[in-house]
């Protein structure tokens, strides 16, 4: 036989790549993190090989063992990923063939790069589907820690960045909570379409030989082979559901740092910041600048500039694989690398985190937050709400004239305006009555917040 081409496609060929179309056609750069992922799936199509009666047991034993000893030689060799490779795939095999002889190129029977590579993506991104739930789950866990610290603590909330009504920090706490509990309900929603094996799908077609893929999807783990192959190699809604997914985990610690940057700025003061997720000015030497909880508002972006990159990648794509879906690799390792370090992020700033009790008790009690209370007192008299609406208003307005928060205002000036209120009016406006009334499933009444504390513990402890 002639001379093999170094590269799987180029038997075809009589002219080598220009080293530019090569440069920018090669992968190996930073699909090699697939590695492990593919000598996995490549055991496994090996043996699947075997009990098709494709190879002897003596290749089998060869190929298994050669890829075995490539994982291990990649974990202790410096040297390992030196040699030049279009992508990780003609990596592995010329190293097996290099290692065993012969029998490395029997590897290749039933299966193109297309399914091959579509299986260890999806083998790969399973794994770290894993990674990032556990990491979603130690945020919740030091958002709870903060929270039962702080049970007690009372904090204004807000609508339009305005003082709008008491609730307990342990509240706010818990709104972080529910995000993050969605987040892993939809990450184990993706992980469902991503455990689908295409394996055995070929090139576009299928294979022509009898290759049992249900026990190949079996050893892997798995839940179903693909239907169809056309579908099967060049599918990529998986890697744009996880980058969805990903997208909304860093909305949601977006939202939590831009709360944390103002809770722990001078004029709110509710928080403060460790040194350690903290810089200094170059310039101003009294500064401390919340840089952590920046950098998590500003890499959210990269992480959605990904997933619309994905989109529009897959948008005119005829049937079945293209060259263009190799760009969804990076975006989708860099939605992953960068989500893992701003969730590991968030959890040091949130453990770190100083609340005053103090300061945010003060601005819960000022600016007439009890204002609804009033309202629903009047409420409780027979008045209709709008009607009572509109007399709270002009009550908070008389309390503005006069410099005074309702609580302190004289009984026959709110009477002037309202006649039904009676002197029991200032029991329902101390702020402890108005964190007990809203008493119903979800409010912010201790005794709801307290009871919702101990399920989320649960909830992450199961």
């Amino acid at each position: 036989m002639t001379e093999r081409s170094t590269n799987l496609w180029g038997g075809r060929f009589t002219e080598k790549p220009h080293e530019t179309f090569a440069e920018f056609n090669d992968s190996f750069r930073f699909d090699r993190r697939l590695l492990a992922a593919d000598l996995r799936a490549s055991a496994a199509h090996a043996r699947g090989l075997g009990r098709a009666g494709l190879l002897t047991d003596e290749e089998t034993d060869a190929i298994t063992g050669g890829l075995s000893q490539l994982l291990a030689d990649s974990a202790i060799a410096d040297n390992f990923f030196d040699a030049p490779a279009e992508d990780v795939h003609s990596f592995i095999e010329a190293k097996l063939v290099e290692a065993i002889g012969e029998a490395g190129r029997k590897l290749h029977t039933g299966r193109s790069r297309n399914d091959q590579v579509a299986t260890a993506f999806r083998l790969w991104l399973r794994d770290e589907i894993g990674s990032i739930d556990a990491l979603l789950r130690d945020l919740q866990a030091a958002i709870l820690d903060i929270a039962e610290g702080f049970r007690d603590a009372i904090i204004p909330g807000y609508t339009h960045l305005q003082r709008a009504q008491p609730v307990l920090f342990a509240h706010w706490c818990l709104a972080y909570f529910e995000m993050l509990k969605r987040d892993r309900a939809r990450l184990e929603d993706v992980y469902k379409r991503v455990n689908v094996m295409p394996l055995g799908s070929g090139a576009l077609a299928g294979t022509g030989f009898p290759i049992d893929r249900e026990s190949i999807a079996s050893e892997l783990g798995f839940a179903a082979v693909s239907a169809n192959s056309l579908d099967a190699v060049s599918d990529r809604d998986f890697a744009i559901d996880f980058a969805g997914a990903c997208s909304l985990i860093m909305v949601h610690l977006s939202r939590l740092a831009e709360d944390m940057i103002l809770y722990c700025s001078t004029e709110f003061g509710f928080l403060k910041l460790s040194d350690a997720v903290s810089s200094g000015s170059s310039l101003m030497p009294q500064k401390k600048n919340p840089d952590a909880l920046e950098l998590l508002r500003g890499k959210a972006g990269r992480v959605f500039g990904n997933h619309a990159a994905l989109l529009a990648t897959m948008k005119g794509l005829p049937l079945a694989y293209n060259k263009d879906m190799q760009e969804d690799k990076e975006a989708v390792f860099d939605c992953v690398d960068t989500v893992k370090i701003s969730l590991r992020a968030a959890a040091i700033v949130v453990e770190n985190a100083v609340v005053d009790e103090e300061r945010m008790l003060q601005a819960a009690t000022n600016g007439y937050l009890n204002a609804t209370e009033l309202a629903d007192y009047l409420v409780r008299k027979g008045i209709p709400f709008r009607t009572a609406h509109d007399a709270v208003g002009r009550i908070v307005l008389t309390g503005i004239d006069q410099n005074k928060e309702l609580n302190e205002l004289d009984l026959n000036d709110m009477q002037a305006i309202a006649p039904e209120i009676g002197k029991d009016v200032f029991s329902s406006l101390t702020i402890e009555s108005t964190l007990a009334s809203k008493s119903a499933v979800g409010g912010t009444s201790p005794e709801r917040v307290h009871d919702a504390l101990k399920t989320a513990r649960v909830s992450i402890n199961g």
